[in-house]
């Protein structure tokens, strides 16, 4: 591990010395300071490649650069498809006040869970839709007393389509299970259903452009206790003026568009008790606090 760590040193630096040299033709890595290169920008969140060769996307867009040999560019064929009015259809063109203009409009015509998910798969004004593998909807069953809501799909969660499967998720399987609760019991979602790029937060476009599907996704699943999992789900759907670690064990008062309230809790994100285990017993408290309230 060492010996990985030191070889991707070695290789950013001499990248970076090629780079700032003007000698992009070639890098001379050996094969173990490649691989731990690449771990090292798979690890930065760079997951995927453009092109097959290094080019500056800033150059200005010269038609006699253009490759000898290389066949003539075909004119843009104009499209056959109708253009549609509706706003969702404008794809990423789409500015953030649109997009969530046009969610909104969604998330109101969808009647029930399956409606939101067909809308929510139609949707196109968030540009994680493009990078993200799949939509992660919900898992559990709807109509359960829990709604659970964290931030956004991890790795795992985009591989499999279900939220909370990785090891925070089954982080969470234990959590419930210490007061009596499984995925069968419960229903849970994200503020997000797509994977951002690399695991990282998602911005508050991202965010804003899916907030009326969760909050549809509240009102049709019906539960009787919603509880907000990290400092984004809690921030976002209760509008906590404090951080995660003073909100959380805090009930809140959640009003749904169609006029009711629901009793809210915010807990830690089952990701973050696994970096920071010192926090499990609050976790612990605030678990036993839910319970109190499912017996009362």
């Amino acid at each position: 591990m060492v010996s990985s760590a030191c070889g991707g040193a070695q290789a950013k630096r001499q990248i970076h010395g090629a780079w700032v040299s003007g000698d992009k033709t070639g890098f001379d890595l050996s094969a173990t300071e490649a691989a731990a290169a690449l771990r090292w920008w798979v690890q930065a969140g760079v997951e995927f490649t453009l092109v097959d060769s290094p080019r500056d996307q800033f150059a200005s867009a010269d038609p006699d650069s253009e490759p000898k040999g290389a066949p003539p560019r075909r004119a843009a064929e104009p499209s056959r498809e109708p253009v549609s009015s509706t706003p969702a259809r404008a794809g990423l063109n789409l500015r953030p006040d649109e997009a969530a203009l046009a969610a909104r409009d969604l998330a109101a015509a969808s009647a029930d869970l399956n409606a939101l998910r067909s809308s929510l798969e139609r949707f196109e004004g968030c540009a994680l839709k493009k990078t993200a593998t799949q939509l992660v909807f919900a898992d559990g069953t709807p109509g359960s007393r829990v709604m659970l809501v964290g931030e956004a799909p991890g790795a795992d969660e985009d591989r499999i389509g279900r939220p909370f499967v990785g090891r925070a998720g089954q982080l969470l399987d234990r959590m419930l299970a210490a007061i009596g609760l499984d995925r069968r019991l419960v229903y849970i979602a994200n503020v997000v259903p797509w994977r951002p790029p690399g695991n990282r937060t998602p911005t508050p476009q991202e965010t804003q452009a899916c907030l009326p599907f969760i909050k549809r996704q509240i009102e049709l699943a019906e539960p009787e206790i919603l509880v907000c999992l990290g400092a984004s789900a809690t921030q976002t759907l209760l509008q906590a003026p404090d951080g995660i670690t003073r909100a959380r064990g805090r009930w809140f008062s959640y009003s749904c568009e169609d006029g009711r309230t629901l009793q809210a809790i915010a807990m830690f994100h089952p990701a973050y008790l696994l970096r920071q285990p010192a926090q499990k017993r609050n976790a612990w408290a605030d678990l036993r606090a839910l319970a109190a309230v499912l017996k009362g």
